[in-house]
């Protein structure tokens, strides 16, 4: 691997806003006659506010940034959004979403229906049992 490489695969892994290494140390330039020494040299401060003074200075209210940070309640907003619409979709659209969402494995699958059985009730009524006793044990 090249060093020209390397260098620029360090220039990625920086963390941003960390400078590059000092003019001094790039690339073998060194000195105030070295080319381009000349745009390396520090600029004169710019005549502006100084910080330091309390003039022109914003006092921030404690309570204020309290509130604006407060966490807000949208509970009665997405109610009224949420009850707003009723369109409710084909039942037969909905299962077809919930089997495409579904997983293959079969603890995704959800469990088959089984239909009750229901209780057989006899085709004979007490009165054919009644007579059914009489013919054939001959119990009046």
């Amino acid at each position: 691997m090249s060093a020209s490489l390397l260098r620029r695969g360090l220039e990625l892994l920086e963390p941003p806003g960390r400078a590059k290494a000092p003019p001094g140390l790039q690339r073998g330039r060194a000195g105030p006659r070295a080319p381009g020494a000349a745009r390396r040299r520090k600029r004169a401060p710019e005549p502006g506010r100084n910080k330091a003074t309390v003039k022109g200075r914003i006092v921030k209210s404690a309570i204020e940034e309290y509130h604006k940070k407060k966490p807000v309640n949208h509970l009665r907003e997405n109610l009224q959004y949420m009850l707003k619409g009723r369109l409710v979709a084909d039942k037969a659209v909905t299962e077809q979403v919930l089997a495409q969402n579904r997983g293959r494995k079969s603890k995704d699958q959800p469990p088959e229906k089984t239909e009750k059985k229901k209780p057989e009730g006899t085709v004979f009524t007490e009165e054919d049992f009644r007579k059914f006793e009489r013919e054939y044990f001959g119990i009046p």
